[in-house]
């Protein structure tokens, strides 16, 4: 899977996917990541890639033409009937999840534009992207950061990338409830143990147990992951369940009671 980031600050981008598990996914030749400095594409002599916003306003919001060729040299390096989608980072778009990142690993080619200043004018938004995605609500002083979390979090479903798909499938919401507590060596710290029925060696009470504390953990912090959840129902105290039992309506169909 190939990922090309078009951005101000190529080097912020490549310090972050350069290392660790990405980067070594890139060198094993698992994902190709690509940076693209926009600034290289500005027919300006001064480079300049942004300017004042039409109807006033502060800040400088950057322009169409560097952003378009930059566009265009990318897809042109691009094989031909690759499937590929172009995402703008940015807090007015859908939100980020596992589900969002499963979907975009279907692709052959990602390719993200990242904005800067006070954004980018809505014309080359309109004639390049196809969806702008968010990673919270919340705003970052660019989109380099939150690309780079996207494609960490898509890396992660190719296969290669990590040793197998266990390594990501049962984890804290990729499995649909938060994961369980983990714990390693020693099996005391600081007057703190490892739960015994991790030490027993019966794989069926411990897979009990960390389905246990992931519904609990999920029902605490949660709750709105485990009402999706076949879970959900089992960790229902019985009065409960009973709330939840469907009601039927004057024309003797059922329907649930609204939670």
């Amino acid at each position: 899977m190939r990922f090309d980031i078009m951005t101000l600050f190529p080097a912020m981008v490549e310090n972050v996917l350069s290392e660790s598990i990405i980067g070594r996914a890139e060198k094993a030749g698992y994902i190709q990541i690509r940076t693209h400095n926009i600034r290289d594409y500005s027919q300006d002599k001064h480079r300049k890639v942004d300017d004042t916003p039409f109807g006033g306003g502060v800040g400088m919001i950057m322009t169409c033409q560097p952003i378009y060729d930059c566009f265009q040299a990318v897809r042109s390096e691009i094989p031909e009937g690759s499937s590929t989608r172009v995402i703008y980072m940015s807090p007015k778009g859908r939100r980020f999840t596992h589900d969002v990142a499963k979907d975009l690993s279907k692709y052959d080619n990602l390719i993200f534009l990242c904005g800067h200043y006070e954004g980018v004018d809505q014309r080359i938004l309109d004639e390049i992207v196809d969806e702008e995605i968010s990673i919270g609500d919340f705003v970052v002083t660019g989109g380099e950061i939150p690309a780079c979390i996207v494609v960490d979090a898509v890396s992660r479903l190719i296969d290669g990338v990590l040793s197998a798909p266990e390594c990501y499938e049962g984890e804290s919401v990729a499995s649909g409830l938060l994961e369980y507590p983990q714990y390693t060596k020693p099996r005391e710290f600081h007057g703190m143990e490892v739960p015994a029925v991790l030490l027993e060696g019966d794989h069926k009470k411990i897979d009990r147990w960390r389905l246990e504390q992931s519904v609990a953990l999920t029902k605490e912090r949660r709750p709105d992951l485990l009402l999706l959840h076949p879970e959900f129902e089992k960790s229902l105290k019985p009065r409960d369940k009973k709330k939840r039992k469907p009601k039927s309506t004057a024309k003797g169909e059922e329907t649930d009671e609204k939670q």
